[in-house]
């Protein structure tokens, strides 16, 4: 079934009846009497001799003919200048199916027009900002998977040398691995980002426990909380909830992870659930180097990477997919930071 465009979109369509309308009124009006005159001007000179019974029936008929052609050159000249705008819209068109997206049409003309050239230049402000992004986009992508794999390339060509110890070629594989980890992540996040992106609402939602969930997510990431001798605080209330669980474990499991990698090693993380209403309410914080207010207002942003020393332990997608999910799930996230003092994340999510 196709769209259609709302009544109040299309705006009073009484003035632009009046307008058509006086312009037939206009052209009918000069144009009879052009003809009129003429035709008695031709008659009365006996330009055209005619016999006195059929002398009426000539005027009428010539009067008619003469209508017939004036009229038809007013309504080309006004049809001009009244599709005037028509034209331009069209030529504007063209420009943007070509790929020109700075392509503006000026205001002015019937109130119809000017909300057509509105809106016209509405869409294409709103194309331009998309192809923006999506340049960008492969940009980013190109730049994240070029930097892995030059390095994979580099180490294994080093590790075609006889002269390596054991220990360099042990050294050399694993960073080989890392990187190939580093582009599976990337990869995964690209194609979940992507759906997640295309989707207007989440499927498959389940009734689910939620403080289990996030106990789940903190046992899978425990080898890397050993790692850094890191500790969990956690304090989860017992709350249930209807959402799609496959996509709040992303969530949870970016979270934990950005807490992870930004804690000095024998810090504490600490996790909360609670409820507030019809919400769920879950804070993770961290004793981290925290962030100012520069990077505090992009950590959202696509490849986005405030430290830029820890650039190889991420690709800036994390937080992208935690924001769109929370949109997703009618949810909303809050960030408290500062330089020296840790970062924490609030999250706030319907329970039904």
């Amino acid at each position: 079934m196709k769209d259609r465009i709302p009544k109040r979109m299309l705006g009073n369509r009484f003035p632009m009846l009046v307008i058509l309308v006086a312009m037939i009124f206009v052209i009918l009006f000069f144009s009879m009497g052009i003809a009129g005159v003429l035709s008695y001007l031709v008659f009365s000179w006996n330009i055209i001799p005619s016999l006195p019974e059929n002398r009426h029936i000539l005027m009428v008929l010539y009067t008619v003919m003469v209508s017939i052609i004036i009229g038809t050159f007013m309504a080309m000249l006004g049809g001009r200048r009244f599709l005037r705008h028509i034209y331009e819209l069209v030529s504007a068109t063209k420009e943007v199916a070509a790929g020109n997206f700075n392509v503006r049409m000026g205001s002015g003309g019937p109130k119809e027009m000017d909300l057509i050239t509105k809106s016209f230049n509405e869409m294409v402000s709103e194309l331009s900002a998309i192809e923006t992004l999506r340049s960008d986009f492969v940009s980013n992508i190109s730049h994240e998977f070029k930097t892995p794999i030059s390095s994979i390339r580099g180490f294994a060509r080093r590790l075609k040398k006889d002269t390596l110890t054991e220990e360099q070629r042990n050294e050399y594989l694993d960073i080989i691995i890392s990187e190939s980890e580093r582009l599976t992540r990337l990869s995964s996040n690209v194609l979940l980002l992507s759906r997640l992106e295309s989707t207007e609402k989440l499927v498959e939602e389940t009734e689910f426990s939620l403080d289990e969930q996030i106990r789940r997510a903190i046992l899978l990431l425990d080898p890397q909380l050993q790692k850094k001798d890191l500790e969990i605080d956690a304090a989860l209330d017992s709350v249930s909830i209807v959402a799609n669980d496959e996509m709040l474990n992303h969530l949870w499991l970016n979270l934990l992870g950005n807490a992870i990698k930004f804690s000095p090693e024998g810090g504490t993380i600490k996790v909360t659930l609670g409820t507030t209403g019809e919400k769920a309410v879950v804070t993770i914080s961290d004793e981290g180097t925290g962030m100012d207010g520069d990077v505090r207002n992009r950590i959202f942003d696509k490849f986005y990477q405030g430290d830029q020393s820890r650039s190889t332990e991420g690709n800036g997608l994390g937080l992208s997919l935690v924001k769109r999910i929370l949109e997703l799930e009618n949810g909303n996230i809050e960030v408290e930071s500062e330089l020296g003092k840790g970062t924490c994340f609030t999250v706030s999510l319907p329970i039904k």
